[in-house]
């Protein structure tokens, strides 16, 4: 079945973050988006890679009660030394975790969910990204941080954006991935449901 078939199940994506809508958009079919009601709070030893599996899934959940569909939930979490990076909030908690970044390997861990509600049947996976900052100077974290202002990003940076100049290298499977939603894991996913892409 194809996605643009009339056939085909309608798509909702759990997130009102503008980077997964483009992402998205760029498979060429039709969703809505609505925002999950989750505490997105580790649990108690919980590991980056568990969490990001969970909160993926419990996002697609939270806006099942809705006619049959298949809904996408994503979670992302930065990570170095096995230490989650939360999201900076102001300008002086970037700067400081672009400092303590600077000449370091990160590794991105975005969980993927695709939840068919016609069956209660869910894709989960975990897809990981890596990123080789640079070594940074104060004054370049400065101008980098008053142009792109990436204060609610997991690593105080949006690769899409003037944060790739950032990087010394990226490594991974899905360069999607490392902005928030792994199209090419995704389009399996589809696939997995009959629903074939493009």
């Amino acid at each position: 079945m194809s996605a643009q078939g009339n056939n085909a199940l309608p798509v909702t994506l759990a997130s009102t973050s503008p980077f997964r809508k483009e992402l998205l958009q760029r498979l060429g079919i039709p969703f809505v988006t609505a925002a999950p009601e989750v505490d997105e709070t580790p649990l108690a030893n919980e590991t980056a890679v568990a969490l990001v599996r969970r909160l993926s899934e419990a996002k697609a959940r939270a806006i099942a009660a809705r006619p049959p569909g298949l809904i996408i939930g994503s979670d992302q979490v930065a990570t170095t030394n096995n230490t989650i990076l939360g999201k900076p909030g102001t300008h002086e908690r970037a700067f400081e975790q672009l400092c303590d970044l600077s000449g370091r390997q990160v590794t991105f861990q975005t969980g993927l969910c695709l939840l068919n509600t016609e069956t209660d049947v869910a894709q989960v996976a975990v897809i990981p990204y890596g990123v080789k900052f640079r070594h940074l100077e104060e004054e370049q974290i400065e101008r980098y941080l008053r142009h792109d202002q990436p204060y609610h990003c997991a690593g105080s940076f949006k690769s899409e954006g003037l944060g790739i100049t950032l990087f010394e290298y990226m490594e991974g499977d899905d360069p999607t991935a490392l902005i928030g939603l792994p199209l090419i894991r995704l389009t399996s996913m589809f696939a997995n449901f009959g629903i074939t892409l493009p």
